[in-house]
């Protein structure tokens, strides 16, 4: 009786055993599925931050393309007041920080107005178009060249002395003054009057603005002056 009560217990014994083990992968099986899922879950995460990404770097594309048209002058393909206020502020602050040097021109065409009054707008876009051209082949590649509006332009100069301002702006006029068109079987001239701001620590973009804008009025009264 003892060995079969001993026999029961031993093989109860077994069986407990061989329960708790039978009952330890259905405990793994839930662990394994959470962490299929955790690396789908990463999949989809990893896909929709690329696809941010994506959308991210368009719409900053979009932003810069507006800014650009924004900032340019349709006709003449140069920055128009606000992108030339904006190239000049950062060029400010770089010879600020860094003492460099350079010239703002300003400078008015004229004679532009009876153009326009006598041949049409279309003419005096023509010859906005060829001053244009003019100012950009007289300057280097690291200058700017904008329009402020009307007939009005600015060129920022870099790494210049007064002297070569002044020098630089007499070339200018005498490049515009050199300019012949034909409208209507008649020929035109036109002419420019440069003012110069010299630019350095102390400069403000609006007040080197007005102080090349004012020096060019000077410059306008003293060429009528010597023409008549």
């Amino acid at each position: 009786m003892k060995k079969k009560a001993g026999a029961r217990a031993s093989k109860a014994a077994k069986g407990g055993r061989s329960g708790r083990k039978a009952a330890l992968p259905r405990a793994k099986a839930g662990p394994r599925r959470q962490a299929v899922s955790k690396v789908t879950g990463s999949d989809g995460d990893r896909s929709a931050v690329r696809r941010l990404r994506r959308e991210l770097a368009k719409a900053r594309s979009e932003i810069e393309r507006l800014t650009a048209i924004a900032e340019t002058d349709y006709l003449l393909d140069i920055p128009n007041r606000r992108g030339f206020e904006r190239e000049l502020s950062r060029s400010i602050a770089f010879i600020k920080r860094y003492s460099a040097r350079a010239a703002l021109l300003v400078l008015d065409v004229d004679r532009l107005k009876p153009i326009n009054d006598t041949f049409g707008h279309a003419a005096g876009d023509k010859v906005l178009q060829a001053i244009v051209q003019a100012l950009v082949s007289q300057v280097r590649a690291s200058d700017v060249v904008g329009r402020l509006g009307g007939d009005e332009f600015a060129i920022l100069l870099w790494n210049l002395t007064e002297t070569d301002a002044r020098a630089k702006a007499a070339a200018l006029e005498e490049a515009i003054d050199g300019l012949r068109f034909s409208f209507g079987g008649k020929a035109v001239q036109t002419g420019a009057s440069v003012g110069i701001a010299i630019l350095d620590t102390h400069s403000d973009t609006r007040a080197a603005i007005e102080q090349a804008d004012s020096a060019m009025y000077v410059r306008k009264a003293q060429r009528r002056h010597e023409a008549g």
